[in-house]
């Protein structure tokens, strides 16, 4: 076990007596890592159990908290490594030298970005023996305990938080969205959640769901810790002018859109507000946040515009933040294109494709309707033209409502770590 963070060999008893096989989550249904990251991958799970980065060696018998996080990390999806991100940063400015371990389908893109040890999500027996190791166990950030996706990716979560759970670690449910789950999938969640130590939830109505499925466990509403995110300060126009986009003359919107259940609607009034904004005369470029899958569905709006909208280049994290909080406004689909506007200042037009993005606009107490929801006349495209231009014309507004919100959303954001700490 080379390269295991001090003690991951540690505490095997319990972990032994109840062997939970986990079903496969989403991600091996047909989702893999970004391109450039797919052979690592692959190479890196071939013989590999664990990597750590040399600093966290040392821990021998000095009472660190190790904490172990579970997640949709490694695939090269922005919004969740963003939430990785945050909350790493956020553990270690609350517990000075911790340990910390994720799982992930990308474990040495994951050990290189965020310092920390990375443990390959499809090797069972790693993960059994990182949950006997840990601490704590933090199933999240995100959108995990839902079955929107599959009814596996629900099993291959809850029965992570069972397992740790059995061997009586520190569980939370962390900066969750809980749902959508229909009868069978309250039914995992009830059962598999039984006996975690507390939660935090996004929204209301993931507190309100939560609390009814695990009575007695303390579920608390927070915010996502992306609305923490600091884009760096330096290099914004030389990342900017690599995509192309510094030295233009017309003013900047971004647009961050996704597949969805109803793609053919989405893509229409997605389509008819980028040409209402081209109509006042804004550059709209699209830019994805998980490739290839983001840029096929920009590709499809671009294909209904009569405007000459711009399909911008993958990025990592630190150069979509900065072209996000440089826009003048932002279209957005991936929740998390919408958290990183709201935190910069920028002004959005949302579509609302899951609960969560309708949870989003209920805590910004966010003025401007969705530009999309379940439910919405079809290919009305005039009122997604009519929606863009309120968007336009009420920017300064529209941001200077956000920048008010902020305080509150950040403070919100933090009382994850503040609970955390209540059980560490």
């Amino acid at each position: 076990m080379a390269g295991l963070a001090p003690g991951a060999g540690r505490g095997r008893g319990p972990g032994r007596r109840r062997r939970h096989v986990l079903p496969l989550a989403h991600g091996a249904l047909g989702r893999r890592p970004a391109h450039r990251q797919r052979a690592r991958a692959r190479c890196g799970d071939r013989g590999h159990r664990d990597l750590a980065l040399p600093a966290q060696r040392d821990g021998g018998a000095s009472g660190r908290v190790r904490v172990l996080l579970s997640g949709y990390y490694g695939f090269g999806n922005l919004g969740d490594e963003a939430l990785l991100a945050e909350i790493v940063r956020g553990l270690r400015g609350r517990f000075p030298g911790v340990e910390i371990a994720a799982l992930s389908a990308d474990p040495p893109a994951t050990a290189r970005a965020y310092a920390i040890a990375a443990v390959p999500r499809w090797d069972l027996g790693a993960v059994r023996r990182e949950i006997a190791a840990a601490d704590v166990f933090l199933s999240g950030g995100g959108g995990l305990l839902q079955n929107a996706t599959s009814l596996k990716s629900l099993l291959y979560y809850a029965g992570l938080v069972r397992q740790a759970v059995r061997t009586q670690k520190v569980v939370g449910v962390f900066a969750q969205s809980i749902g959508p789950l229909d009868f069978w999938g309250k039914g995992i969640v009830r059962e598999f959640c039984k006996g975690i130590t507390f939660a935090t939830v996004r929204d209301e109505a993931s507190r309100a769901l939560l609390s009814s499925l695990v009575p007695g466990v303390p579920v608390e509403r927070t915010a996502d810790p992306v609305f923490l995110y600091d884009v760096p300060a330096s290099g914004a126009e030389e990342a900017l002018t690599r995509q192309g986009l510094g030295s233009a003359a017309q003013p900047l919107v971004i647009a961050c859109v996704r597949k969805t259940s109803a793609p053919s609607e989405v893509t229409l009034r997605v389509a008819a507000a980028v040409d209402a904004l081209a109509a006042q005369g804004a550059h709209v470029a699209f830019l994805p946040f998980q490739s290839p899958e983001d840029a096929e569905a920009a590709t499809d709006v671009i294909r209904k515009c009569r405007s000459t909208p711009t399909l911008l280049p993958g990025g990592d994290l630190d150069s979509v933040a900065r072209a996000i909080a440089s826009a003048q406004a932002l279209i957005g689909v991936r929740l998390h294109s919408l958290i990183l506007a709201a935190r910069f200042g920028v002004p959005f037009a949302a579509v609302v494709y899951d609960p969560k993005v309708c949870a989003l606009l209920r805590l910004l107490e966010y003025p401007l309707p969705a530009l999309w929801e379940r439910g919405a006349r079809k290919g009305d495209g005039e009122v997604a033209a009519r929606l863009a231009a309120r968007l336009w014309s009420e920017r300064d507004a529209l941001a200077a409502h956000l920048r008010a919100r902020l305080p509150e959303t950040q403070r919100a954001a933090r009382e994850n770590f503040e609970i955390l700490s209540r059980y560490v």
